[in-house]
């Protein structure tokens, strides 16, 4: 919880609003998509984080897996597979950071 709160979603709370990039994207993966329908305090940070412009998704088959694909999907986290979106990422060049 800790990695989410004091280096993703900080960063991606002031990446835009600094200028930082022109668009951030934020995937969740794995346990994280866990975690995220599980946790009220971390669901709004992500609401503050999305409402500077960031993008969100989740690993559909993670969250499925989980059994949490619609509480994530009714915080405005789009349910794709994300593995397709890091793939044409890596190929059109965008900078790519993981955790």
């Amino acid at each position: 919880m800790e990695v989410a709160k004091k280096l993703i979603l900080l960063y991606g709370s002031v990446a835009l609003p600094r200028n930082y990039w022109d668009e951030v994207h934020i995937m969740v993966w794995g346990p994280s998509a866990k975690l995220l329908a599980e946790n009220k305090e971390l669901q709004m940070m992500v609401k503050k984080v999305q409402d500077t412009g960031v993008g969100f998704s989740c690993c559909v088959v993670c969250s499925d897996d989980y059994g949490v694909t619609n509480t994530l999907g009714s915080l405005g986290i789009e349910m794709t597979h994300t593995g397709e979106r890091l793939t044409e990422s890596l190929q059109n060049d965008w900078k790519v950071i993981t955790f």
